[in-house]
C-alpha cells in the first residue's frame, strides 16, 4: 500500500518513545530482578525442602495480618521497622517484603526502611492479594485458608506459568 508523503502517518503510541538499547534494557531488567520477586517464586522457594535463604516480612497492620498472611511470614508493620527490625531480623539473611497488593506501596516503603538500616531486601510483587489469587495457602486469625486460583493470575491445572 502506497502512502502519500504529504499525508501525516498516525504516530504509534508504543514506539513514540523508542525502545532502549539492548544493553540499557539488560541493565534495567537485571536491576529490576535484584529488587523484586514474584509470589510464585516466593511460594516455590518456601515450599522446597530446607531453608529458602530469606525471610518474608508482612509490613501491614495487625488487622490486615489477622485477615490473612503468608504462612511463616514475620509480622513487622512498616512503622515498627526502625524500632524492631534489628532485634527481629538478621542482616545476613535477605528479606522479602509484602503488603496488600499492586495498589499499595507499603512493601516498597518497608523495603526502603530496611535497606536504610543495612538489610538486603526485595519486594514481593503482587503482595498478599496475588498470593491469595494465585491459590497459595494462607493463614488468618481463624486458621489456615486457601482459595481456588484465579485463572486470570495463574494457569488452571498447571504447577507454574512457565515464565
Amino acid at each position: 500500500m502506497d502512502t502519500d508523503p504529504a499525508t501525516p502517518v498516525a504516530e504509534n503510541p508504543v514506539l513514540r518513545v523508542p525502545p532502549a538499547s539492548p544493553a540499557a534494557a539488560a541493565a534495567y531488567f537485571g536491576a529490576s530482578l535484584a529488587f523484586h520477586a514474584d509470589v510464585s517464586d516466593v511460594a516455590a522457594a518456601l515450599a522446597a525442602d530446607g531453608d529458602p535463604g530469606f525471610v518474608v516480612v508482612d509490613t501491614r497492620s495487625t488487622e490486615s495480618w489477622d485477615q490473612g498472611h503468608v504462612p511463616g511470614a514475620l509480622h513487622l508493620p512498616t512503622a515498627q521497622i526502625p524500632l524492631q527490625a534489628e532485634r527481629l531480623l538478621d542482616k545476613s539473611v535477605p528479606v522479602v517484603t509484602y503488603c496488600w497488593g499492586p495498589g499499595c506501596n507499603g512493601a516498597t516503603r518497608a523495603a526502603l526502611a530496611l535497606a536504610q538500616l543495612g538489610f538486603q531486601v526485595k519486594e514481593m510483587l503482587g503482595g498478599f492479594e496475588y498470593w491469595a489469587r494465585e491459590g497459595f495457602a494462607y493463614e488468618t486469625w481463624e486458621g489456615p485458608h486457601q482459595r481456588e486460583a484465579d485463572p486470570l493470575t495463574a494457569p488452571v491445572g498447571a504447577d507454574d506459568c512457565g515464565c
